[in-house]
């Protein structure tokens, strides 16, 4: 029997809204990094986990991409995906 398709939701802290799906994937956590290059300009990375350990464990990631990619600054933020069967609203 197929898996339940479901549509998954994350708010995060500055009000975006970011949703996923229809997926059946066992995705719990929606994952950010805002970064400020050096020339002033800003670049945004986002991704979906299975665990809040796993999204977590992209801040280690984003601390090497600043020194690698000489980033000025960055954000990192991870919040909880909340499930719904219906479609957003347009």
């Amino acid at each position: 029997m197929a898996k339940r398709k479901r549509y998954l939701t994350a708010t995060m802290p500055d009000g975006y809204v970011k949703t996923i799906g229809p997926t059946a994937a066992p995705l719990t956590h929606y994952w950010r990094i805002v970064a400020v290059t050096a020339d002033g300009k800003t670049e945004v990375f986002w991704g979906h986990a299975k665990s809040l350990r796993e999204a977590t464990g992209k801040r280690a990631a984003a601390a090497d991409a600043a020194r690698q990619r000489g980033w000025r600054s960055y954000g990192f933020e991870a919040v909880e995906l909340v499930e719904s069967a219906d479609p957003p609203l347009a």
